[in-house]
């Protein structure tokens, strides 16, 4: 196995785990870049990295620079890099095109893993999709190896598929989450235990695995049940929670829209 020599820069969410396998797969993470030196300091321990807070003092030799930054902050840091050599640049992104490399190197490539992470919570790369584009193919062989290191998902994606899949992530992650804190502060009305919805979240899940997600809702939105809707729509109003009931309406609306026959 052709072991790589690896910068990260950015010291994140995405940084901390990607940093973490790769190191557990045999690579050497030479060293950390982040604004934050308390960040830069943690994820550098870590992996047995060094660490610096100025871009300007990149380790110039590595194989592999790995960008896990903000999307805000991604073309000005790149800006800065004094020197970009003939090692290969990849960004972690789901929204940015790799084309944000053009300027400053023709080895070039995208690394975007499919998950949502946390730096407290374990997680296993062994499922994650991860979404590959190269800007060379002998690059893009590069980059399946390594992938394939980590995990059994290894897809080939353009910069406007990525964008797509991006799109479909945030509602299917960060919305749904979203709608889970909100179901959280309802019972917190009546001091409900939130862990009571874990074995319906978890089965609502489960029934995508070889299912339209269309195929499998429920509730009394698909059926236009207006008095079960009107009573929770009327609660809602009652506990101060017009957000939620706005939410609820429209919600309800787009669901049995959606359940009729095309």
């Amino acid at each position: 196995m052709t072991v790589f020599n690896i910068v990260f820069l950015g010291a994140g969410n995405v940084a901390t785990h990607l940093a973490q396998a790769l190191s557990r797969q045999g690579h050497r993470i030479l060293q950390v870049y982040s604004r934050t030196q308390a960040s830069a300091a943690a994820l550098a321990d870590l992996v047995q990295a060094s660490y610096t807070t100025d871009i300007k003092c990149l380790q110039p030799d590595a194989d592999i620079y790995i960008c896990a930054l903000k999307d805000a902050v991604l073309a000005e840091v790149l800006a800065q890099v004094p020197d970009f050599g003939t090692a290969l640049w990849l960004h972690t992104s789901g929204s940015m095109p790799l084309s944000v490399f053009e300027p400053y190197t023709h080895r070039c490539g995208v690394f975007y893993p499919l998950q949502t992470f946390s730096r407290q919570r374990a997680i296993s790369f062994e499922r994650i999709p991860f979404c590959l584009e190269a800007n060379r193919k002998e690059d893009l062989v590069l980059m399946k190896t390594l992938a394939s290191q980590l995990s059994e998902d290894v897809r080939e994606m353009s910069s406007t598929q990525r964008q797509n899949l991006h799109v479909a992530a945030v509602f299917a992650c960060n919305f749904t989450n979203s709608l889970y804190a909100m179901a959280q502060e309802i019972l917190a009305y009546d001091h409900i235990d939130k862990d009571i919805l874990q074995a319906l979240i978890e089965e609502t899940a489960a029934k995508l695995r070889g299912n339209d997600a269309k195929d499998v809702q429920t509730g009394p939105a698909v059926r236009m049940d207006r008095n079960v809707i009107d009573k929770h729509i009327a609660w809602l109003q009652a506990h101060g929670q017009a957000d939620k009931a706005r939410l609820y309406e429209e919600m309800s609306r787009i669901i049995y829209e959606r359940s009729q026959p095309s």
